[in-house]
């Protein structure tokens, strides 16, 4: 079995970094900070609300003076790395005044970033001041260091997994758009995959808005290029026909359809819960030597209430020979997952080429 994410928060851990805080503030009671926090209800707790009890025990056991706190947290930190040591930025929301400790605090979550994170805190400070916070965020999106730039981008997503959403940029994103503009040609991979996934967020509420921008943006470099696709990947899977041309996708010409024979076949067409069956399918496009084409299927998975919801899963994405036919197939799996549940029923098939159903079929369920 997968190990559960929040098991990195375990005794052995905790008595490890209890250590080096002792060892720079030798009054710090590393056995009772460990034992406090693995207290009851600590095995119910989940990832979040583990790292919100490590920040908040840890306040009790830190000088009580805010600015003392942060110094020892601060002096430790570059001994502290990766995805564990979240509740370091998590201390700043719990124990750091908004307004009074703002400069003290954006200290410390530009230092902290650069171990570990600071996306997930800084959206407490955006959401109390967005003025304020943006103008920091623009600050940081100069910052020689790819840490702090990528904190600038992945803070301010409006949508961020696992972060609190930011209605105000849900609404109008241009404060965001332009702190993006900074950093679409920033040289890390890891900052303008960020750029991308925000522009993604933006796309849910506003696509016409990051069409507008990936048109602008198009061809400066090769990696705003990739950014721009990979910002515009939601709506390549959900509103194919908004962004083919900008990405130039074949289309239909006067009386020389894209696709001239599409075949799909399941097999077999009865599937229980648990197992597999095969798609396979076959395409031919009409005779040019580079046409640049998306093949998806599309599944219309029966739900508990014996209505529909279609998921898309991609098969290819790439320029190809049009004289040459497209064959290929594909696992489809009924075992059930944390995120699909599967139901008996008559579940639908469907290809589709460059946004356009060209064949479907129907496969049965049950349990």
């Amino acid at each position: 079995m997968t190990e559960l994410l929040k098991n990195i928060y375990h005794r052995d851990f905790l008595t490890v970094f209890a250590a080096k805080v002792q060892q720079v503030l030798p009054t710090f009671n590393a056995v009772d900070f460990v034992e406090t926090t693995l207290a009851r209800p600590w095995d119910e707790l989940a990832l979040k609300q583990r790292t919100r009890k490590i920040a908040t025990i840890l306040g009790h056991y830190l000088p009580q003076s805010y600015q003392a706190a942060i110094k020892v947290l601060m002096t430790i930190a570059p001994e502290c790395y990766g995805f564990p040591y979240l509740f370091f930025s998590d201390f700043v929301v719990v124990y750091g005044d908004v307004q009074d400790d703002w400069d003290l605090s954006m200290q410390a979550l530009e230092w902290f970033t650069q171990q570990s994170s600071a996306e997930f805190a800084i959206r407490t400070f955006i959401l109390a001041d967005p003025t304020r916070a943006m103008a920091q965020l623009n600050r940081w999106a100069q910052s020689d260091n790819q840490h702090v730039r990528r904190l600038a981008t992945e803070g301010c997503r409006p949508r961020l997994p696992w972060g609190q959403s930011l209605p105000i940029f849900k609404a109008d994103p241009t404060p965001v758009l332009a702190l993006l503009e900074q950093l679409k040609n920033d040289p890390a991979l890891y900052v303008r995959k960020s750029v991308a996934n925000n522009l993604n967020d933006i796309a849910k509420d506003h696509p016409d808005l990051v069409i507008a921008t990936a048109k602008r943006w198009q061809g400066q470099s090769a990696e705003t290029d990739w950014i721009i696709r990979h910002g515009c990947r939601t709506l390549l899977r959900k509103s194919f026909e908004t962004v083919k041309e900008l990405f130039g996708y074949a289309i239909d010409q006067p009386n020389r359809p894209l696709v001239q024979s599409a075949r799909l076949i399941v097999n077999p067409t009865t599937v229980a819960i648990g197992a597999k069956t095969l798609i396979q399918y076959k395409v031919e496009l009409r005779s040019e030597d580079a046409l640049f084409v998306r093949i998806e299927y599309a599944v219309d998975y029966v739900k508990a209430n014996g209505q529909t919801s279609r998921k898309l899963f991609k098969l290819l994405d790439k320029p190809v020979n049009g004289n040459v036919p497209l064959v290929g197939q594909r696992q489809l799996n009924f075992k059930d997952l944390t995120t699909r549940k599967h139901y008996p029923g008559v579940h639908q098939v469907t290809l589709i080429v460059n946004g356009q159903s060209v064949a479907q079929t129907t496969l049965t369920v049950i349990n």
